[in-house]
C-alpha cells in the first residue's frame, strides 16, 4: 500500500504543473519569459525525465526477474514431466511383464499388511 503512494506522488510530481497542450501557460508572453524562469523551468523537465528514467529502469527490472522466474519454473515442469512420464512408462512395464502369479503374491501381501496393522492398533 506505501509503494502505491509512493506511485502516485512520484506521478504527481511527474506530471505537476503540466497541463492540456504542454506545460501551464504564463500570463506573460513568451518574449518576456526571463532566462531565469527558462532556467527553472529546464530544472523542472530535468527532474521529471530522470523520474522517468528511473521509473523505466525499475520496470525493466522487474520484467526480467519475472522472466527469469518464468523460465525457471517451464524448466522445473519439463524436469518434472519426464520423471513422471518414466515412473508412468515403469509402471506399465511392470504390469505387463509380472505374472498373475506375482500379482496374486503382492495383492495378498497387501491384504495381510492390512490387517496385520488393523488388529495392532485395535
Amino acid at each position: 500500500m506505501n509503494s502505491r503512494r509512493d506511485y502516485r506522488g512520484t506521478r504527481a510530481a511527474l506530471f505537476d504543473g503540466i497541463e492540456e497542450g504542454g506545460i501551464r501557460a504564463s500570463q506573460f508572453s513568451s518574449h518576456e519569459i526571463s532566462e531565469h524562469d527558462n532556467d527553472v523551468a529546464i530544472e523542472g523537465l530535468q527532474d521529471r525525465v530522470s523520474i522517468l528514467k528511473r521509473l523505466t529502469g525499475d520496470i525493466h527490472e522487474e520484467v526480467e526477474s519475472h522472466n527469469r522466474v518464468l523460465d525457471h519454473m517451464g524448466s522445473d515442469m519439463d524436469s518434472s514431466r519426464g520423471i513422471l512420464s518414466g515412473t508412468v512408462d515403469r509402471f506399465k512395464l511392470v504390469f505387463e511383464t509380472k505374472s498373475s502369479r506375482r500379482t496374486a503374491t503382492l495383492i495378498a501381501s497387501f491384504v495381510a499388511l492390512f490387517l496385520l496393522i488393523y488388529f495392532l492398533t485395535k
